[in-house]
């Protein structure tokens, strides 16, 4: 693979030889097809036969119950109607983990900062049994069209969309859990056959993303209510989007890092990092990179 000389520097920068060898490998990987069941309108038990009827092969992971892994396919599962009537969405495993991890509870009101196209959004409705009042913010028109469709084919409707850039939120607005899956470089997800044109992987966009991941996460901070609770997540590994941001955006007030517990997390090809806090995904054949951070606002902060 012809990985760019800075994105090298980077990584070489931040992890050890072996790890960055771990990275380079999983970049070369092809990644398997991976869903989520939607329980709003099917059981997982339903998702097993229609796949095994369908001549699809599949594996479970150990920290969801919903989540498969397509190991063989027997044609295109878009074609399948429970893709059709949104019974499963096409999800990766990574992406996955961040609702997980913020844990949705009911009759909450919880903040999507960066919905679009909707997979975190309706996983969030999943989890809290579409009890929750989700607000969904999207500032591009089309994408928070695409995002209504979503919405409205995985039956998630206790979600209100709100076509705004997250940043401006006004702070009258308050919530008690705010999932922001900040844009980022996409350093995690490259493969092999991103590398057949680098022209968007850049420094400059390493350098823009930063700069709207701090604005974005200062802005959740503030909205978010006292003793409530954050999740930071990126598909990047690299430190300077991941945590050089958070530590930039909590200087001055009262958040701390929450450690990250769950079943099977084990499972999850981890890299090491500089605090045991915080969770950096190795890119792997079935999984993306990603980092994740969970942050707890006390009681009296600004």
């Amino acid at each position: 693979m012809n990985l760019p000389d800075f994105l090298l520097e980077m990584l070489n920068d931040q992890y050890d030889k072996k790890t960055v060898e771990r990275i380079v490998e999983g970049y070369s990987k092809d990644r398997y097809l991976t869903l989520r069941v939607n329980t709003l309108k099917t059981t997982v038990k339903e998702t097993e036969l229609e796949l095994e009827k369908n001549g699809f092969e599949y594996e479970k992971v150990k920290w969801s119950k919903e989540a498969f892994i397509i190991k063989k396919s027997n044609g295109n599962i878009r074609d399948l109607e429970i893709y059709k009537q949104g019974k499963i969405y096409l999800q990766s495993l990574s992406s996955m983990l961040p609702p997980i991890i913020l844990n949705p509870i009911e009759e909450a009101d919880i903040l999507d900062m960066a919905a679009a196209p909707g997979g975190k959004t309706t996983q969030l409705a999943m989890l809290s049994n579409n009890k929750s009042h989700i607000t969904a913010c999207e500032m591009n028109k089309i994408r928070a069209e695409r995002l209504k469709y979503n919405i409205d084919k995985q039956g998630a409707t206790c979600v209100y969309i709100m076509q705004k850039d997250a940043r401006n939120i006004d702070e009258f607005f308050s919530f008690d859990q705010i999932l922001l899956d900040a844009p980022c470089s996409g350093s995690g997800t490259l493969n092999k056959h991103s590398f057949e044109n680098t022209k968007y992987f850049t420094k400059k966009l390493i350098e823009r993303s930063i700069k709207s991941q701090i604005a974005l996460l200062k802005k959740a901070i503030k909205i978010l209510k006292p003793g409530g609770e954050l999740v930071y997540s990126t598909c990047s590994i690299l430190k300077q989007e991941n945590e050089e941001v958070v530590k930039k955006a909590i200087q001055g007030t009262k958040v701390e890092i929450v450690p990250i517990e769950f079943e099977g997390m084990e499972d999850i090809p981890l890299l090491p990092t500089s605090d045991k806090k915080i969770i950096y995904i190795c890119p792997t054949e079935l999984y993306e990179g990603f980092f994740i951070i969970k942050l707890k606002k006390g009681a009296k902060c600004n």
